[in-house]
This record gives structure tokens, C-alpha cells and sequence, in this order.
């Protein structure tokens, strides 16, 4: 695992523990400990343990990205409500609804396109315009664009 990729797969899990302890707190809920899930895992995004343990997938299924931080933490709220009611009854989704509303209205929970990431102009070019590929060229390089 690269070096970039672990620090994200880190600074998300910090950010779930922290959320989940405002959650929890917030609802009277036992919770444990939160980990992330084993990436070799493809049945589930979460999975609550009696001992207030949670495990979340933080990686995509198909590739090596983290998942988006807002499925994270519907996970999370879902999970959390296994805490108290450890089936998919009535009031099992009554209280993961007000979890995650309570998350919502919060800032933890935010649904929809992940905010864009503050980048420098010029940064996200690709690489042609940035530099020339070929080792004869010096010096700037004029792109014909039409």
C-alpha cells in the first residue's frame, strides 16, 4: 500500500472514530471501537460486534480508492444502530433514520458529490501541457489546439 494511500485510508478512519463518538454519545449507544473492515471483504460495508465493536469498509470494490466519506458514514450510522437493536426490525430503522438525520444536521453526514479537493492552477494539467515528452524539444512548448 502506497504511502499517500495509507494516510488517506488513516486521516478517514481518524474522522470516522471522532463522528462516531459524537454519534454515539449524542444517542446513549455502547460502542466500542471503530476498524476498518479488511479489504478482502466483499459481502458487507459494516459489521457491529456485541462487544460495541465496529468494522467499516473504507475501499472501493474494485479498485484501491477510498470509498466516498458520506457512504462511510451511512455505514457508520447503520452500524450504530445495531448497538441498540441487533436486527433490521421497526425500531432498528427508526433510529438509524434519526442517527443519520442527527448526523446530517450536524455536518457529519453530507450525501451527494464529494467536495472537489483545493488544488493550485495549473496543478490537475495533464502532463503534455506541463512538460514536453520529447527529449529533442527545449525550452516552452506552443500547443496547436486548433
Amino acid at each position: 500500500m502506497s504511502d499517500a494511500r495509507n494516510q488517506a485510508r488513516e486521516r478517514a478512519l481518524h474522522r470516522l472514530r471522532r463522528h462516531a463518538e459524537v454519534l454515539a454519545s449524542a444517542f446513549d449507544l455502547p460502542l466500542g471501537s471503530i476498524e476498518a473492515e479488511n479489504e478482502r471483504v466483499r459481502s458487507r460495508y459494516g459489521i457491529c460486534y456485541a462487544d460495541g465493536r465496529i468494522k467499516i469498509r473504507l475501499h472501493r470494490l474494485r479498485d484501491p480508492d477510498l470509498l466516498k466519506y458520506s457512504v462511510m458514514v451511512d455505514t457508520l450510522c447503520h452500524e450504530l444502530a445495531h448497538l441498540r437493536h441487533f436486527d433490521h426490525g421497526r425500531r432498528f430503522w427508526r433510529l438509524y433514520r434519526r442517527i443519520r438525520e442527527y448526523a446530517q444536521r450536524h455536518g457529519i453526514y453530507k450525501p451527494g458529490p464529494e467536495p472537489a479537493a483545493r488544488t493550485t492552477p495549473f496543478q490537475n494539467l495533464p502532463a503534455a501541457i506541463t512538460r514536453a515528452e520529447s527529449p529533442g524539444l527545449r525550452g516552452p512548448v506552443q500547443l496547436d489546439l486548433f
